[in-house]
């Protein structure tokens, strides 16, 4: 009897959701699949290990990115496509002054204001690194995430806040427009092009061994795992314990009735653009001493994997916004197996589809900040 009420349950699961069934299914075969692979050699237990660890470091990078992006929406209800620009110039802003620090006395004033540029300011000879400049590098995270933070309410005084009653649309194409003053007040201060940023021959790595190969994993990497994680932590205690979280989640869910409460909804508002962009600068930071490298578009390259995050996860939820970041960067890395790198995104955003196929509202759901 009861065999036979589960097998009903079961068609009627299928019936109502026979996408879930496909993707079930796809799994399934895409696991046996990895596992058929590294019985049969064509794929080692070492490079499985390293795609998930670089799948980490770029979903927290993005989960983190997202999070600022997240907040804006579940106060302000609109899509921000300065958010990836801005990430550039709280990384900019925190990289000049990590070069000042680690440079102060050793090289011209100009090279490290304009981080070596014209200048070709040698970053092996400067030395920046997590273990070589710790004080540096943390006095850089900290002017980053302050920078961000401050440009992020400025912007609001002065674009987004006289346009609020215009609606999303209308914010939504100037927050284009904001994007391209941003970028390109940076390429004419500080002249385009990739700059060098950490010191190889100074940042310490391991070497870690799995099924007979080797990959490595330097201190940077580490930093950024940690950092992201621990800010996400954070983020998650502010919004579960604290006067400001409570009123934040409060105006998520319902702004005219958290006014009516006494909730001070603009201060609530000015916190959002504080906390938001402090998260997003701190997090392109992280994503330039991750990678070496510093360019104007460094934000603008990740935006698309950012909105697909926080689509993922749920628009306007700041978890949903981790979790899809997650999601994104492991998948992305995974597609490897069977995709070239040059359809990296493709992995990515073939799982944000058929994910928002069967959840429309995302993997958490809804527009909460909670």
């Amino acid at each position: 009897m009861a065999t036979g009420e589960s097998g009903q349950r079961v068609g009627r699961a299928v019936r109502e959701n026979p996408l879930l069934v496909v993707l079930v299914v796809l799994a399934v075969v895409l696991a046996g699949d990895i596992v058929r692979k590294l019985l049969g050699g064509g794929l080692v237990v070492n490079d499985l290990v390293s795609l998930l660890w670089n799948g980490t470091i770029l979903g927290l990078s993005v989960g983190l990115a997202g999070v600022g992006l997240a907040m804006t929406y579940s106060i302000l209800r609109f899509a921000n496509f300065a958010h990836g620009d801005l990430m550039t110039s709280g990384a900019f802003a925190g990289w000049i002054a990590t070069f000042l620090v680690a440079g102060f006395g050793q090289f011209a004033f100009d090279a490290l204001a304009h981080l070596g540029g014209p200048f070709a300011l040698n970053t092996n000879d400067l030395g920046v690194s997590v273990t070589n400049t710790p004080l540096a590098i943390v006095l850089g995270l900290v002017v980053a995430a302050v920078f961000a933070a401050l440009l992020a309410l400025v912007l609001d005084r002065i674009v987004f806040k006289p346009m609020r009653d215009e609606g999303g649309i209308a914010l939504l194409i100037a927050s284009v427009g904001v994007a391209l003053v941003l970028r390109y007040l940076i390429v004419f201060t500080l002249q385009a092009g990739r700059r060098g940023l950490t010191a190889g021959q100074k940042t310490p790595s391991i070497r870690l061994t799995f099924g007979g190969g080797t990959f490595t994993v330097n201190a940077h990497e580490v930093t950024l795992v940690v950092l992201a994680a621990g800010l996400m932590l954070g983020t998650h205690l502010l919004l579960k314990y604290t006067k400001l979280g409570k009123a934040m989640r409060a105006m998520a869910d319902n702004e005219d009735l958290a006014r009516v409460t006494g909730i001070p909804t603009e201060r609530v508002v000015r916190a959002t653009w504080l906390l938001g962009g402090g998260l997003t600068g701190a997090a392109g930071y992280l994503v330039a001493l991750e990678q070496g490298t510093i360019t104007t578009t460094l934000g603008w390259s990740l935006l698309l994997l950012i909105f697909a995050a926080v689509i993922l996860g749920g628009i306007g939820s700041i978890y949903g916004a981790m979790l899809g970041g997650l999601v994104i960067g492991i998948s992305s890395r995974l597609s490897l197996v069977w995709l070239p790198e040059s359809f990296i995104l493709v992995g990515a955003f073939s799982v944000m589809i058929v994910m928002l196929l069967l959840r429309p509202s995302g993997l958490l759901g809804g527009v909460t900040t909670a």
